[in-house]
């Protein structure tokens, strides 16, 4: 059984596997209108060119997407398989956690997170919203989705994935309150009713020019 109330890197291995395992199965899925429509308003932000990383980049078709319109696009995750299923793609793809992001400072000119940051243990958030802005040039962006809406940490109950992994779900205000506290400016949030019973909420945040 997964422990109510791990810490991020006790959660890492039992991800790893559950990702693996469902790797082709991801490949195959279709991405719902609206969660192109979040990604389009995202890339609509930035400039002609702008280097982006999306971290847990999953099998990478958003990679593959901002790549297509002509961005510089690395992607990251935690799972090796996935990390091959983006290399097919012709992205350049990397294993790493989002506490281990080995890229340099200031780096990119935005950053694509969606829904990944959702298994991240509140107690650790500040640190990875920490390690995810280092790589963030002066005024670049940060894309973060997740679902959420009410505050709840834990496995699901009907989890298909094995082993069952960690959620942890925040209200609007526990996500703002992390996003300010880790020195970012808020530049959009709004919920998206997905229509299948989750709340998705959209933040696309800022790391200062000065600072």
């Amino acid at each position: 059984m997964l422990d109510m109330n791990p810490r991020y890197d006790e959660i890492l291995e039992p991800l790893r596997q559950a990702y693996d395992a469902r790797a082709a199965w991801r490949d195959g899925t279709t991405k719902e209108p609206w969660k192109l429509a979040e990604r389009q308003a995202f890339r609509d932000r930035l400039a002609p060119g702008a280097r982006v990383l999306e971290v847990g980049a999953g099998t990478g078709q958003d990679s593959a997407s901002f790549r297509k319109e002509g961005f510089a696009v690395v992607a990251a995750d935690l799972s090796p398989v996935m990390v091959e299923h983006c290399r097919a793609k012709g992205i350049e793809a990397h294993v790493m956690d989002f506490l281990h992001l080995d890229l340099p400072a200031g780096s990119f000119d935005a950053v694509f997170a969606m829904n990944c940051l959702l298994h991240v243990p509140n107690r650790d958030l500040p640190a990875v919203l920490e390690s995810i802005r280092a790589v963030l040039s002066p005024g670049g962006l940060f894309f973060v989705g997740v679902y959420g809406g009410e505050s709840a940490e834990g496995p699901l109950d009907d989890d298909q994935h094995v082993p069952p992994r960690f959620f942890s779900s925040r209200t609007d205000e526990q996500l703002l309150g992390f996003a300010v506290a880790a020195r970012f400016d808020v530049v959009d949030f709004h919920p998206v009713d997905t229509g299948r019973g989750f709340r998705f909420q959209s933040l696309t945040l800022r790391r200062p020019s000065a600072g």
